[in-house]
């Protein structure tokens, strides 16, 4: 039995921030003169920051009894006005936290050698980052989770903005105005549900009857935010530009995490609390995310950028989830919540791929490369790998992901079940071709011979990726054995509210 933790999950959300102000305080005692050490040790206090970060959540995964209904690890004490300090997780949540603490510590190990510049400043807007976005799974709040939601656009802007590429600045404002303008309408919402309900509580407004005539306006605000986020089609036109912009650590959370917040706020906020809008408006949802998987396939089989190519193909993957969500039964949102953390781990691993290559290279055009088989057979052997997990191989997580939400949505409507099987044909056909063109073929670029394969840091980097992505593949169950007693909640409240 492991020893309880006191505030778990307040330690689990603020232990990145702590790490940040040691950060701060170690620099403010440095000589000027010692730029080199200081970077050094914000390095090293940044990853065993997020690697005890992970520890903790993986000591809340391990005490959260996944049979028990409602919300655990409770925390709850009134901050001031309307806003109390209520914090817990349930089946779902906890799963993103043990995500977001997954990823991060692979983040930085990542950023070792490629930063160069400021980098003291990127870890503490590493470590930020965490701390909002674990907070954003860990809120009972309405105003605290608008809180961590909108925050954790700043430090993203930031990273965007100071170590992405030439275009960098462009690319980040177009993610800031286009996610906060989103946000803008949740807000109004917010504030009239507290108004109507006179709570600000997040279980007890799941459970409020919200009049009918005025759920539509309520659902629509919350989806215009979290649609931007995740980002559906038509209002995905940000995510492109971020994504080859950023830095590769920054890509990896853009679409390991952050996109998954659209997903979970559709789960926690749209579904629960209006139920009868949702019901009304999901056939809307559905032919945006067919569109959404099709159209964004088609896209991704024109690119010539490789990290271009693949932000494409997570929006594609994002039309998966929302069609699972909307499809409004335990199966569909079972496949989307089982999509959203296999596609965390893939897409993650496939930016880090690209990333491989970039630090070496410098490009990402996927006319520059071709052979790298032979030169570089280990990467191949891993690139291989995720590009098999991303277009649903059996035996992979994305595999699980894909025939889960398919399955449900047919339950729904047989045709939005059709058109997304196309989709995994598409997706096969630009995954596909990629590889074939990065990675067979006749070296003809003698730039290419001049670096060796994976280096000990690369393969260390990839060992729980790939292990996470088989493991998921092959035991299910660790995702559905949390997710079940959560999501039959939801689904009863739902249907419950229309008769369904």
């Amino acid at each position: 039995m492991l020893p309880a933790i006191p505030n778990i999950l307040s330690v689990v959300t603020f232990l990145p921030l702590f790490g940040a102000l040691v950060i701060l305080v170690m620099r403010a005692m440095a000589r000027k003169d010692d730029s080199a050490v200081i970077a050094g040790n914000a390095k090293w206090v940044a990853l065993w920051t997020t690697l005890l970060t992970l520890l903790v959540s993986v000591v809340l995964v391990l005490q959260f009894d996944h049979a028990k209904p409602g919300y655990q690890f409770e925390e709850r004490f009134e901050w001031f006005g309307p806003i109390s300090y209520h914090m817990g997780v349930d089946g779902i949540s906890i799963l993103f936290v043990l995500l977001t603490a997954f990823l991060m510590p692979l983040c930085i190990a990542a950023s070792w050698d490629s930063i160069k510049t400021r980098i003291t400043e990127y870890m503490i807007a590493f470590l930020l980052l965490e701390t909002l976005v674990i907070g954003v799974f860990t809120s009972l709040d309405l105003f605290l989770f608008y809180i961590f939601f909108e925050g954790g656009l700043v430090p993203m802007f930031l990273i965007i903005g100071i170590w992405g590429g030439k275009n960098r600045t462009y690319a980040a404002y177009k993610f800031f105005l286009y996610t906060l303008l989103g946000s803008v309408l949740m807000l109004a919402a917010m504030l009239y549900m507290v108004n109507v309900a006179g709570t600000a509580d997040i279980p007890t407004l799941s459970k409020f009857a919200f009049a009918r005539e005025a759920q539509p306006w309520l659902w629509f605000a919350f989806f215009a935010s979290f649609a931007v986020k995740m980002p559906m089609w038509p209002v995905h036109t940000w995510l492109p530009d971020a994504h080859v912009e950023a830095p590769t650590a920054g890509s990896v959370m853009l679409a390991g995490i952050l996109l998954k917040l659209g997903g979970y706020g559709f789960i926690r906020f749209n579904l629960p609390m209006f139920p009868y809008a949702s019901h009304m408006f999901a056939p809307l949802v559905m032919g945006l995310s067919v569109i959404a998987v099709v159209y964004t396939s088609l896209v991704a089989f024109r690119q010539t950028d490789i990290k271009k190519l693949i932000a494409y193909s997570s929006v594609a993957h994002m039309g998966f989830v929302t069609m699972g969500i909307f499809a409004g039964n335990a199966l569909g949102i079972q496949g989307a919540v089982y999509q959203m953390i296999s596609h965390g781990v893939i897409s993650g691993a496939l930016f880090l791929c690209v990333g491989v290559v970039y630090d070496r290279w410098h490009t990402r055009e996927i006319a520059f490369y071709g052979g790298l088989t032979k030169l570089l057979p280990h990467y191949a052997f891993v690139f291989l790998l995720f590009t098999m997990a991303n277009v649903g191989l059996p035996g992979t997580s994305g595999f699980i992901g894909e025939i889960t939400t398919m399955t449900g949505a047919y339950q729904w409507g047989t045709w939005v079940a059709f058109v997304a099987a196309s989709g995994v044909i598409f997706s096969a056909v630009y995954a596909l071709n990629l590889y074939k063109r990065v990675m067979f073929g006749v070296v003809t670029n003698d730039e290419l011979k001049k670096y060796p394969d994976l280096t000990v840091r690369e393969i260390v980097i990839f060992a729980p990726l790939i292990a996470g992505t088989l493991l998921l593949g092959i035991y299910p169950a660790f995702v559905f054995d949390f997710t079940t007693t959560s999501i039959d909640a939801v689904v009863a409240g739902y249907r419950a509210a229309f008769g369904g």
